[in-house]
């Protein structure tokens, strides 16, 4: 498959490198990670007039209406400047639920805040026993009157210490593991109920564990229809894993970048370590694997949402199956090949390494997607 990019797109990945070049760099990146929030209001600013927090938002609500290939070069440039800002849970994650499963007046009314910058919003999917499936979901919502009653638990929800509201899937009937009797909530994180307790991940960004006890929400926190959550949320999910999988390739890229430097500068034996051509070998791999899982990022987001359901799902999992595979070796090779100077704090390669790992282990890693990949081709029709 022959892709070539507009002059739009290559303007916006030319944008992209100049604010992350000129704006962003990697120490500042370090003291905004280790800053109390973990973020920046200034760059949250910053992408909205840069149109980047509108970009994957449709026209017809307020956005730029960006294509999935539009969406992977700026995660891609993201992934190279190790960028902590809530997108992916606030952009990519909560405003495309909001655009694909909320009625009219939720479109309008949440997504122009978002664009602008004035609303963060993080999902809560992931709850303690259900791994990676979206429909393993225990959290209940019970009818009180004219409101709902929520209560249950999640886990590592991304962003959620400097999230304005919460996207919560809940069950609304059946039991837990049925696809049926799911329903999207969207109220403020700081409800009466929510007991929210904030952490630091391994790659220097926030994320929290939320209880839910007899949270009480109006019938106008329903996101969408009732029982009707879970096609949103694979859906969003799919383009969230081809995002992570943009994202991974540009910090892939960095890593090989920073290797090729340090081994044409470190000196050994009368020369440059970079002249053996055993290591010459290994930074070819590292190129060759970045670029295939480059490769299978543009094959899933050319695609989308345009190919049908499994399809989607399928080039999804390819692409996140991929990118966590060559993560791992690009991350392992990077810090092995600089020695031990490879994983300390001050060095960005060891900070790269660390969001690619956690990269993979969000929203299914390696192993979950390569199985999910294979179940889908099972019931393809041949």
């Amino acid at each position: 498959m022959e892709l070539t990019f507009t002059d739009e797109q290559i303007l916006l990945r030319e944008s992209a490198d100049r604010f992350l070049e000129r704006d962003y760099g990697f120490d500042k990146r370090q003291r905004i990670a280790a800053s109390e929030g973990g973020t920046d209001p200034a760059v949250w600013q910053q992408f909205a007039e840069l149109g980047w927090l509108a970009l994957p938002i449709g026209e017809e609500n307020m956005g730029l209406g960006g294509s999935m290939v539009d969406l992977a070069l700026l995660m891609e440039a993201f992934g190279r400047g190790l960028v902590v800002e809530p997108y992916l849970s606030s952009v990519v994650l909560g405003a495309g639920l909001i655009e694909a499963a909320g009625t009219k007046d939720q479109k309008d009314y949440f997504l122009p805040q978002i664009a602008n910058g004035d609303l963060k919003i993080a999902v809560a999917m992931a709850e303690p026993e259900s791994r990676y499936d979206l429909h393993r979901i225990a959290t209940t919502a019970r009818r009180a009157g004219d409101d709902w009653q929520l209560n249950g638990k999640k886990g590592v929800v991304l962003d959620a210490p400097g999230a304005d509201k919460l996207i919560v899937p809940a069950r609304t009937a059946g039991s837990n593991g049925g696809r049926g009797g799911i329903t999207l909530f969207l109220f403020d994180r700081n409800s009466e109920g929510v007991i929210l307790t904030s952490s630091a991940t391994g790659d220097g960004r926030r994320a929290a564990e939320i209880e839910f006890s007899n949270v009480t929400v109006g019938a106008g926190a329903v996101l969408g229809t009732v029982d009707d959550g879970l096609a949103h949320l694979d859906l969003i999910a799919d383009r969230a894993c081809i995002a992570l999988a943009a994202e991974a390739a540009g910090a892939m890229t960095v890593l090989i970048d920073a290797t090729r430097d340090y081994l044409g500068a470190r000196e050994q034996f009368g020369g440059a370590i970079g002249r053996f051509q055993v290591l010459q070998h290994r930074l070819v791999d590292m190129f060759a694997e970045k670029e295939m899982a480059w490769s299978m990022v543009l094959r899933a987001a050319a695609s989308f949402p345009d190919s049908s359901s499994d399809e989607r799902a399928m080039l999804a999992s390819a692409a996140k199956a991929r990118a966590g595979k060559a993560g791992a070796f690009v991350g392992q090779q990077a810090v092995q090949l600089h020695g031990g100077i490879g994983m300390t704090a001050e060095l960005p390669v060891g900070h790269y390494f660390k969001r690619l790992t956690l990269i993979d282990a969000t929203l299914g890693n390696v192993a979950y997607h390569q199985q999910r990949f294979a179940a889908l081709k099972d019931e393809a029709p041949v």
